[in-house]
């Protein structure tokens, strides 16, 4: 099989068969084998039952409803694990990516080479101050984090090499950071293509401000992780070892200005008396519970198992 085509939606009922039409033409007319693999994420609005239609018409249409929202992440994951094109194709439900971006997109992986090339928004239809500005900034802080030169991190349509969504895991909301998580994973050719961006034709926007503040907590999250993921005692042990020296100097200076007192015979005050006690005390104990944190944290990534993220009430077309 060509292509695989991940969509992930919630509440995207006017869309889909729109959406299909549109997918469907570009296969055709290229000569592309492809499915559709559509990840009902819990919609409420008869979405699911549409793409039994549309599934009932097309055999290359397989489809996930999850019991409840998890999330897009979650939705991608679940997609990518059933997915069996050589590239494979994300984008999103609501008709704002365009399906014939798929043959320029498919022959940048497939005769370039690349292992993923991200969709870039040049020209957005969206609100400024809601999603533009804000977009900007949280791009801004991606490059700085993650060091690769992208312009649009969180673009829906995205194209893969198979052995690349095999290979990442999805999770949490680090949907906005796949070329991150596939650069950690130890693949280099990633770039980024210019893509046409429409306006929503049907419903709104399932994202709001919180996304972003959401957003940078991730990007935190994933630099952490990038870096200490695999030896977080690397990062709490150093951090431990720096604040229980900061505590020894304390307690040292507490000892030597109590011997130049009693060497001059000057009245002593109580060690409880003394504001460094205090600091030497908060410091040394800081410094021990870091060295735990670090310890469990090595323990729980030695012990820590596959855990089901997602529940899933149906399936169309997976055997």
């Amino acid at each position: 099989m060509n292509i695989s085509v991940v969509i992930p939606l919630l509440n995207e009922k006017e869309s889909l068969k729109e959406l299909h039409d549109w997918i469907a033409k570009v296969m055709q007319s290229n000569h592309f084998s492809y499915e559709i693999i559509f990840i009902d994420d819990g919609s409420t609005d008869g979405s699911w039952e549409t793409i039994q239609e549309l599934s009932a018409k097309n055999q290359n249409i397989k489809g996930i409803k999850f019991l409840k929202n998890f999330g897009k992440s979650q939705a991608l994951h679940a997609g990518f694990e059933i997915a069996y094109g050589d590239v494979i194709i994300t984008m999103d439900a609501d008709l704002q990516d365009n399906p014939e971006e798929i043959p320029e997109l498919y022959s940048l992986i497939t005769k370039d080479d690349y292992d993923l090339v991200s969709g870039w928004k040049k020209k957005r239809y969206d609100s400024i101050f809601a999603k533009n500005l804000p977009s900007k900034l949280f791009n801004w802080a991606a490059r700085r984090t993650s060091g690769l030169k992208l312009h649009d991190f969180n673009c829906g349509l995205k194209a893969y090499k198979n052995q690349v969504v095999k290979n990442i895991d999805v999770y949490g909301e680090m949907h906005r950071y796949i070329p991150v998580l596939a650069k950690n994973a130890g693949f280099k050719k990633i770039d980024e293509k210019i893509v046409k961006h429409q306006a929503r034709k049907y419903g709104k926007t399932k994202f709001g401000m919180e996304r972003f503040i959401n957003g940078f907590l991730d990007l935190i999250t994933i630099w952490f992780i990038s870096k200490f993921g695999k030896r977080p005692m690397h990062l709490f042990g150093a951090l431990g070892v720096l604040m229980f020296f900061v505590g020894f100097l304390a307690a040292g200076y507490i000892g030597v200005t109590k011997l130049i007192k009693l060497y001059d015979g000057t009245p002593a005050i109580l060690v409880t008396q003394n504001p460094w006690f205090y600091i030497s005390l908060t410091t040394m104990v800081i410094g021990t519970q870091l060295f735990l944190a670090g310890f469990l944290g090595e323990i729980i990534l030695r012990t820590k198992t596959g855990n089901t993220r997602y529940k899933i009430s149906d399936t169309l077309n997976l055997n």
